[in-house]
Order: structure tokens, then sequence, then C-alpha cells
């Protein structure tokens, strides 16, 4: 697995419940790569992180062939918006609580 691929998904794995990040914030947050190279990574080795909890930068959640996204989703208790994540109250910034 490449070095980028590693780092895009221990951030994933860091992401708290009830929390998200876009893709394009996962890219900025490692200061390398874009919205499409974390894309290609979740979808490539993404299925042993919390996945579900990197959505599009419009709170609309990546495409799960079951549907088990929002399910899981709303078992985090991430706020929502209908079907889409309510950003301004989920995104998470990177910062790990108390430190």
């Amino acid at each position: 697995m490449p070095a980028f691929a590693q780092r895009v998904l221990d951030v994933v794995d860091a992401i708290p419940a009830g929390k998200v990040m876009a893709y394009g914030d996962i890219a900025e947050y490692l200061g390398e790569g874009g919205p499409r190279q974390v894309g290609t990574v979740m979808s490539t080795w993404g299925g042993a992180v919390p996945w579900h909890r990197v959505v599009h930068a419009d709170g609309t959640p990546a495409p799960s062939h079951d549907g088990d996204v929002l399910r899981r989703l709303r078992a985090d208790s991430t706020p929502m918006r209908g079907d889409r994540v309510d950003m301004r109250k989920a995104r998470w910034d990177g910062v790990r609580s108390g430190r």
C-alpha cells in the first residue's frame, strides 16, 4: 500500500463517531493529493476503516451498494439534514478533543 494511502486511512480511522470529513478535507489536512485521490484510496483500501465518515463536501454520503451508509451515520449520531450530513455541525477538523 502506498504511503499516501496509509496516511489517508490513518486520518479516516481517527474521525470520531458523529463527525465526518469530506474527501477534500482529508487531502487538505494531509497537505497532499485531492478529493479524487482520497476517493481512490477509500474505494481501494477503505473497507477496514469507518468509511461512512467520509462524505462529499455537500454532505451527501459516499455511495454504498446496500444503502448501509445512512444507517451507519445515524447509528453514529451524526447530525443529518434528511439524507445528507449537516456539515456545519458534523465536519471534523482533525483535532482530537483533549489535546
